[in-house]
């Protein structure tokens, strides 16, 4: 028998100061069996700090050659490539032949996927841009997690402050210098 995915349910008012977005997502965010809910919030937090015209989440284990996100403009093609956790050398330089821009955020240690990136062939690895998300955020967040969730968060000098109910959870999402 298959597992099947759990659908959550994110309301969430976005106030990114830091880019001049406003808006209020109603999102539904499907989490295979096999993905942690450090990645599910990881991927959530890169949604909408990447928040533009034409963003999407891809389709999931069904479509693996797409990017987890993506940002594509109105002929279909993919202007920002985002990627969650730790993808391999391969993947990244694929993104980096396909997308004019490629991000990468993860919940892991980017050390770690640095070293295993550093001997690999990877397309524009300078202009690859890595974000490594606070693990005080993550965890506070983890910890908030319902099925339904709402969420009011603010952007400020890439620091996040993010309430939920009656309590404030913040903390960063910080650029890793990657060459």
């Amino acid at each position: 028998m298959a597992l099947t995915s759990t659908i959550y349910q994110f309301d969430i008012d976005l106030a990114d100061h830091d880019r001049g977005v406003y808006e209020h997502l109603d999102l539904r965010v499907a989490r295979h069996p096999s993905e942690s809910e450090d990645y599910l919030v990881t991927r959530v937090l890169a949604y909408c700090l990447e928040y533009t015209e034409g963003i999407a989440f891809s389709k999931g284990l069904s479509s693996p050659e797409d990017p987890t996100i993506a940002v594509r403009d109105l002929t279909g093609a993919i202007h920002t490539w985002v990627e969650i956790g730790a993808p391999d050398a391969a993947r990244v330089h694929k993104a980096g032949k396909a997308a004019g821009r490629v991000a990468v955020y993860t919940h892991k240690d980017p050390g770690q996927m640095l070293r295993l990136w550093a001997n690999e062939r990877i397309h524009r690895l300078d202009a690859l841009e890595l974000y490594r998300v606070d693990r005080v955020l993550l965890d506070g967040l983890i910890a908030a997690l319902d099925r339904r969730v709402a969420w009011s968060m603010s952007i400020n000098d890439r620091e996040l402050y993010v309430a939920v109910g009656d309590r404030t959870i913040e903390g960063r999402v910080a650029r890793v210098p990657v060459g």
